[in-house]
């Protein structure tokens, strides 16, 4: 498998106290690697966590869904090379075998067990490869953050991960994160699955609306390709081992540092994901002003990065901003021809309605070769602004997506 050429090396990321991983072969393919994750977290640990808003999610979606609702949690299994959605009641009773497994062998409640799985569509997930799958990890060695990013991947090519350190209540707390993702990312809430793990102690209630924002301004801010996943998952596991005083609300000394720690592990491990792409070759930033409100700009961002012309034009670096404005005006959002403005990168290309006068292409087609891409838009309508990210459409893309299950 090629390296995606925008990818990042692997951070050196610091154990989390309160959590311990193990990595195992369950051979859900044909390949051979491990292709199941399972994390063991200490009592008194809490969870937040967003999920998919496909009205197709998978049964592990469905069962974190209801786990959430306790703010609890003690184990975490990730399943790779099949999603087990659309399955029906053999995909539930997977979910369900797996969690039992977990809680009989450390004596927690199957509530407790969190579950997330990825991969192809409409296969139920074998509960034999999977409960053999998790006797391996329960007995194997404790694997590092590395190996854990590249068991949870499917089609990733590179694993991901990330560290952030704030100061709450006068100590140094950790974030520490890991991510897979590179097709189907399109997330409402991107195949993507997310897990960041803290040493800090919060409330589950002020933690779910610490994510609740972080993934509005980071996941919910990506686009590769357009699609939802049925499977889309970011938990966030807090265990309370650095001994600050709990956190309860915004106005709890270091609530503020922390929740910006947070905002920014998610924000670096949704970059990763853009950048591991399916057959990307450019890194894009939309940013949009000027609009009535930030959800509407938020709309028109997301109709640019989105556009199957406009990423085809930054593939083959054309610059053609025509096709922008067609972005802009399909979104269904309010929008006036003769206020418009556009630039790439730092070059103003259309203002006014038409092309800006006497208008050089030679500086933009010079930024469009470059890896990293700026795309701005001006609607001259109001406040609201948005900033989404997302990447070219190359022929990898195609070729990857149309060999996927052969």
């Amino acid at each position: 498998m090629t390296v995606s050429p925008l990818a990042r090396p692997f951070p050196d990321l610091p154990p989390v106290a309160g959590v311990r991983i193990a990595v195992a072969r369950a051979r859900y393919k044909t390949w051979d690697r491990a292709d199941l994750t399972y994390v063991a977290l200490d009592e008194g640990t809490v969870v937040a966590g967003v999920t998919t808003s496909s009205k197709c999610p998978s049964p592990e979606v469905e069962w974190c869904r209801a786990a959430l609702t306790l703010g609890r949690a003690r184990a975490l299994v990730v399943n790779a090379g099949n999603s087990n959605a659309f399955t029906g009641n053999r995909g539930r009773a997977a979910v369900e075998a797996i969690a039992a497994r977990v809680a009989g062998a450390t004596g927690c409640k199957p509530s407790d067990v969190f579950v997330a799985s990825t991969g192809v569509i409409g296969v139920p997930l074998p509960i034999d490869k999977a409960e053999a799958g998790i006797d391996a990890a329960l007995a194997a060695p404790e694997a590092s953050w590395e190996e854990a990013a590249n068991a949870i991947s499917t089609t990733d090519t590179f694993a991901k991960g990330a560290v952030v350190r704030a100061v709450v209540d006068g100590r140094i707390v950790t974030l520490a994160g890991i991510v897979k993702g590179s097709g189907m990312i399109a997330p409402d809430m991107a195949t993507m699955l997310g897990f960041i793990f803290t040493d800090a102690a919060v409330d589950p209630g002020l933690l779910q609306k610490m994510l609740g924002t972080a993934n509005a301004q980071s996941f919910s801010c990506i686009t590769v390709d357009g699609d939802t996943s049925t499977s889309d998952t970011v938990l966030a596991f807090a265990t309370g081992a650095a001994g600050n005083a709990p956190l309860a609300d915004m106005d709890s000394p270091g609530a503020d540092a922390f929740n910006a720690a947070l905002i920014d592990i998610c924000t670096q491990l949704s970059h990763l994901v853009v950048r591991d792409g399916e057959g990307a070759t450019k890194f894009v930033t939309v940013d949009v002003e000027g609009a009535q409100s930030d959800a509407s700009a938020r709309v028109i961002a997301l109709s640019i990065a989105n556009s199957p012309l406009v990423k085809t034009a930054i593939a083959g670096e054309d610059a053609n901003w025509g096709r922008v404005v067609m972005a802009v005006g399909k979104a269904g959002e309010p929008a006036e021809r003769d206020s418009l403005a556009i630039r790439f990168g730092a070059t103003q290309v259309a203002s006014g309605g038409l092309a800006v006068e006497g208008y050089d292409e030679a500086p933009v087609a010079a930024h469009l070769k470059g890896s990293e891409i700026e795309i701005g838009v001006d609607l001259g309508l109001g406040e609201g602004r948005a900033t989404v990210w997302t990447c070219d459409l190359t022929h990898g893309y195609i070729s990857i997506n149309a060999d996927y299950r052969s």
